[in-house]
């Protein structure tokens, strides 16, 4: 319960007033209001003054001299804006109760609009042939923090990595190890999933350019894959395996995890395809090309023959998204699932990880399918995504059924560049894992423990190790999560070390530090707030601005949640910080004169701490109490 609940009371109010007037029924919003326009706004008066023919502000005036009429508990008068608005003013003493004491509950922030909703979230889904880069990173943060927010809000949320362990990619590093003799041992400290990746595949991608004939190599060596008796698949499988367990390594110290590996070999072999195309074919979507340039292939026609997607070859191959389609229909149960299960050979923190297998398994049959899926895959993939959307709403005649959630890449400053060894002529780096120009995301996690483990040791020269490293990695995986999502998913996002660490402005660790300075306060005053508090003691304007942010977290988990856009809860956690700071700033607490005021004031600082932790922990970014 929070500001909502002076949401809700407006709505029902006004619409009981709107029939009492007898005006006509509109689909108006109720909106916390901006400063200096009261507490709640609403655009009611603008919806009605076509249908009554007059100007917004007259209905306004009609409408609050009614409303004032039947005040409640939670609203003290209603204003006619000369604009049109109409603007609430808030019992602030009885909101201060309602939000502080709400604030510290476990559950405060949940909301119902799930409803047990069975989602299906697949992100991460890397190349099993190299490290995790930052550009991955933004995938993987994305995914998790919306994983987070469906939970939050009572979805019944399962997570999946979708695992192409027979791409061109597995199929570059095979030939690197089989026939161009790279050893299987990384050299001494290096983990093998970077090996794979800085090494044997850029090394590999190289020759292609001077030794034509490695291309054929490379074909049949694809082929070897596809075939699950043959020796090469059979290695290929022992190597993706050990990159996987690599990656999930990072992903795990990231505070990410999963319910199901699906690995796309298996996919190939279950016969889902053959049943998709059937149905394709009878649903007349996809069509025999007879003529020509693909002549012989069956493709899904677009706007314009440039824009024919093919997805079986002229040879009988099927191409990568026909790969896509029935991992889809998958998802979402359209066909029954012809996978067994057995649990992941690693142990997963926190819950048991999953993974498909056409192979028996004395596991017991596990469900990962769901009414909807959300898949999070770079903008790059877009039209193709845009293909198995459509198709998927055709099977399900439901087009919310399958998202597509694009984001965009992610660089690197020159500066940062240049601090992890790369020469990018003082531009930004772009990415490229072919070429070799990436930077694993653990090589930055290093870099960030480095550099807050040296600086949190100046401010804490009596700490000893161990409190050192747990604080570094607080910060250290709060920073490069926080860089991940506080973007609009539609920006290019460019990370730069330095900026990223600063105590001031938008950052993870300023945040972190404000949630710091609350615990320390409390810390201080050595004795635990009571709730059962005069909390209309609180009527500085700092105290009542503070309020009104910590009651808005319900409404910012519910915007985030029904718009996919996880940016919502990072500008709302330094939002909140910026309200504590000025608070911090301005107001005295704990030598603030009578115990009553004293006693408000920590209720208030506990509650800020308990939502700042709750946001955060949204954002899977820890919440230090030392820094």
């Amino acid at each position: 319960m929070s500001i909502q609940i002076l949401l809700d009371e407006i709505q029902t109010n006004l619409t009981r007033i709107l029939n009492d007037l007898i005006f006509p029924s509109v689909a108006f919003s109720v909106e916390p209001a901006k400063k200096g326009f009261g507490d709640v706004t609403c655009n009611v008066c603008f919806l009605l003054a076509k249908n009554l023919s007059q100007k917004p502000n007259e209905i306004a005036q009609k409408i609050s001299e009614n409303y004032n009429k039947h005040l409640s508990d939670l609203v003290t008068k209603v204003e006619a804006h000369p604009s049109g608005y109409l603007n609430f003013f808030a019992n602030m003493d009885k909101l201060n109760e309602i939000v502080i004491k709400n604030s510290i509950k476990d559950d405060y922030g949940s909301v119902d609009i799930g409803n047990k909703t069975k989602i299906v979230v697949e992100h991460t889904s890397v190349n099993p042939n190299k490290a995790l880069h930052i550009g991955h990173v933004r995938n993987i943060v994305i995914g998790d923090t919306l994983v987070r927010l469906l939970a939050k809000t009572n979805h019944d949320v399962k997570v999946l990595n979708y695992v192409d362990d027979s791409g061109l990619q597995v199929a570059d590093i095979i030939v690197g190890f089989k026939h161009l003799n790279f050893s299987e041992t990384p050299p001494p400290g290096q983990k093998f999933d970077h090996y794979c990746g800085d090494v044997v595949y850029v090394k590999t991608s190289e020759k292609y350019e001077n030794e034509p004939n490695l291309q054929d190599t490379r074909k049949k060596i694809l082929e070897d894959i596809e075939d699950p008796k043959s020796e090469v698949s059979k290695f290929a499988n022992s190597i993706t395996k050990k990159v996987l367990a690599c990656q999930l390594e990072t992903c795990w110290n990231l505070d990410v995890f999963y319910d199901c590996l699906n690995f796309e070999s298996e996919i190939v072999h279950s016969g889902l395809w053959q049943q998709i195309f059937e149905k394709l074919k009878e649903m007349k979507i996809v069509e025999l090309e007879k003529e020509g340039k693909n002549i012989d292939c069956w493709v899904i026609r677009g706007k314009g023959k440039d824009d024919d997607k093919i997805l079986v070859r002229s040879n009988g191959t099927v191409t990568y998204i026909a790969k896509d389609i029935p991992y889809a229909a998958w998802k979402l149960g359209i066909f029954d699932d012809p996978f067994n299960y057995k649990k992941y050979g690693q142990n997963q923190p926190n819950r048991t990880l999953w993974q498909t297998t056409l192979e028996q398994s004395s596991e017991p049959k596990q469900n990962f399918t769901a009414d909807r899926v959300i898949t999070v895959i770079d903008s790059r993939q877009s039209r193709l995504q845009k293909i198995v959307t459509e198709l998927m709403s055709k099977f399900t005649s439901n087009p919310d059924s399958y998202t597509h959630l694009a984001y965009e890449s992610v660089t690197l400053s020159s500066e940062t560049a240049k601090q992890l060894g790369m020469d990018t002529g003082g531009k930004q780096a772009q990415m490229s894992g072919r070429k070799g120009l990436y930077v694993n995301a653990d090589s930055v996690l290093d870099l960030l423990m480095k550099t807050t483990m040296e600086e949190t040791k100046k401010r804490n020269p009596d700490f000893d190790s161990d409190k050192l490293s747990k604080i570094a990695n607080d910060i250290s995986v709060g920073t490069i999560r926080y860089e991940m999502i506080k973007q609009d998913l539609d920006k290019i996002i460019t990370f730069d070390l330095t900026k990223s660490l600063s105590l001031v402005g938008n950052t993870a660790p300023y945040i972190q530090y404000t949630f710091a300075r609350a615990a320390r306060i409390l810390e201080k005053a050595g004795t635990t707030p009571n709730f059962d508090a005069s909390f209309d003691l609180l009527k500085n304007d700092h105290e009542t601005s503070l309020i009104k942010t910590i009651g808005l977290f319900e409404i910012q988990v519910r915007d985030a949640t029904k718009n996919l856009s996880p940016k919502v809860i990072a500008k709302y956690c330094y939002d909140l910080v910026v309200s504590f700071n000025a608070f911090y700033e301005n107001v005295r607490v704990l030598d603030s004169g009578e115990d009553s005021l004293v006693n408000a004031r920590l209720c208030l600082v506990s509650s800020f701490k308990s939502t700042l932790e709750k946001a955060l922990n949204l954002l899977g970014i820890p919440s230090p109490e030392r820094m």
